[in-house]
């Protein structure tokens, strides 16, 4: 469960409709959780609020909470509506609701709604 909860925080990184995998690129740190309706407490839940998603060129992923890091691959849909993150043990998939050079926002029914902003590496 553990590992297919890590495999959903890595697809919460991306939400747009308008941008492309270039703005995609970077590091995103997640700021905001919701599920049915009501916000979750990230520190609560993985010990830390330095929760973030890589995203790398070559379709390296790598999510980062805490000290502890977990790599997958990543790929966008070719209309940018969906963001799959390939994990050892299976590609989750997000909606991706909104998404510019600074925030996004990505959801998936079993998982909620994840909102990230771009920090610098």
């Amino acid at each position: 469960m553990r590992k297919l909860f890590l495999a959903f925080v890595f697809l919460m990184g991306l939400s747009a409709t308008a941008q492309t995998s270039k703005e995609l690129i970077g590091k995103w740190q997640l700021v905001k959780w919701t599920k049915n309706g009501k916000e979750k407490d990230i520190k609560k839940r993985f010990k830390t609020d330095q929760v973030f998603q890589v995203f790398k060129e070559n379709g390296d992923f790598e999510s980062v909470i805490g000290e502890e890091s977990h790599k997958a691959k990543w790929k966008l849909s070719s209309d940018n509506s969906q963001l799959t993150i390939i994990s050892v043990i299976l590609p989750v998939v997000f909606k991706i609701n909104s998404f510019d050079s600074e925030k996004r926002s990505i959801s998936n029914p079993e998982v909620g709604t994840f909102e990230y902003k771009k920090v610098s590496e």
